[in-house]
């Protein structure tokens, strides 16, 4: 028996790019707010908002943008022009619209893989931008499943491996972040395979499993199959 039948791929900053629009709207929020307090008070304040609304709102742009609006009003003691809740209002849409840009080695290795293994979406975050993204990247026909959850943990990974899949334990997860993709997937008894990116929201950081037999770590998509041969040569 084959080892591994099924890979699960993140898509946010593991097949496309995400968190440096993040990063370019936050500069601009607190550019809209500088009359009122420093950049570093600011982006403090965020993201405090950011973690009390991660139960209320989930992951997404629509989520941040509100968790912007709650910030500015307290900054500014309620007192925050209504231009401002505009031009927040305008900065969150232009996230909703970005062009979506695929990192290197992404799309050769998805159809390298493709009908060798099953593939699947794993994503958290809103439903109609992650939709939006997979559409627009032109990667939606390599996948033989989507799925785009609300939370990533070890019972995400054991429900969607054993409906889609041969289970966990035959299947794989790859992804940036180890908090989400990595850590609770070896938890589920899948291989997990940490991708850094270059940009990591602070929310998303633990440390590696490095001790974890199922664990690897590549610096790029491009080396997912030699990962995957030394797994089936063992």
């Amino acid at each position: 028996m084959r080892p591994i039948t099924a890979i699960g791929f993140d898509a946010d900053d593991t097949l496309w790019q995400n968190e440096q629009y993040y990063r370019l709207t936050e500069e601009h929020f607190a550019r809209l707010l500088g009359e009122f307090a420093e950049g570093a008070h600011i982006a403090e304040r965020l993201l405090e908002a950011e973690k009390r609304n991660l139960s209320h709102y989930g992951f997404g742009i629509k989520g941040f943008t509100l968790s912007m609006i709650e910030t500015a009003i307290e900054i500014t003691n309620g007192k925050v022009p209504t231009r401002t809740i505009s031009e927040i209002l305008d900065i969150g849409r232009d996230l909703l619209r970005h062009p979506v840009e695929t990192l290197p080695h992404v799309e050769e290795t998805l159809e390298t893989l493709n009908g060798e293994y099953l593939l699947v979406l794993i994503t958290k975050g809103d439903l109609f931008d992650q939709e939006r993204k997979l559409a627009q990247s032109g990667l939606g026909d390599f996948f033989d499943a989507v799925e785009i959850v609300s939370e990533k943990t070890a019972t995400t990974y054991r429900r969607i491996f054993s409906k889609v899949a041969d289970g966990p334990e035959r299947a794989m997860m790859v992804g940036n972040s180890l908090k989400s993709d990595i850590v609770p997937a070896i938890a589920a008894g899948s291989y997990g395979v940490f991708v850094p990116h270059a940009l990591t929201w602070i929310l998303e950081h633990v440390d590696a499993p490095t001790t974890a037999p199922r664990f690897h770590q590549i610096e790029h998509l491009g080396e997912l199959p030699s990962i995957l041969q030394k797994i089936m040569d063992a």
